[in-house]
């Protein structure tokens, strides 16, 4: 008798969602890293208090560091633990992956931008994204987009009944 390995998923892996690159930017490449975090960081992510909206990646002096992201502290947290919700974390990266980075975040226009919040088995990883601003009129073109391809489907819907 063979024991099944496979274990079911009790919730969603992801984390931290930002929405509100996907409207800003075009998405250019998109690169898994890991994080550096703290024993209270990963279980306040467990809880779900983490918010990647208005962060940004930087390079600074050969590695990556996650700017501006909030970690919300549990009320469970150890006393003796000094809890700074917007500290800089380091990103893990390997040597050629941030080498590649630095020389295409020289071009002009482009930024690094957290796309996601995930675990991966046990560890967390944040997918960044090499992107590029959208002008205006960019966005609402997507919008314009989005609308007809909502009424397109309402009205094949609406026919096939």
């Amino acid at each position: 008798m063979t024991k099944n390995k496979a274990k079911k998923k009790v919730g969603s892996s992801t984390i931290a969602l930002n929405r509100k690159a996907r409207h800003e930017f075009y998405v250019e490449e998109k690169i898994e890293a890991g994080l550096e975090l703290q024993g209270w960081e990963v279980k306040a992510m467990r809880a779900g208090k983490a918010n990647i909206a208005d962060s940004y990646v930087f390079i600074r002096n050969g590695e990556a560091f996650l700017f501006a992201a909030t970690i919300t502290p549990l009320n469970v947290a150890s006393s003796h633990v000094v809890c700074d919700p917007m500290r800089s974390r380091k990103l893990l990266l390997k040597r050629r992956e941030l080498d590649r980075l630095a020389g295409q975040l020289d071009r002009e226009g482009y930024t690094l931008v957290p796309l996601a919040l995930y675990w991966s088995k046990s560890w967390v990883k944040i997918e960044i994204g090499l992107v590029k601003g959208k002008k205006d009129r960019d966005k609402r073109q997507d919008l314009k987009e989005r609308d007809w391809k909502r009424e397109k489907d309402r009205m094949m819907k609406h026919k096939n009944r």
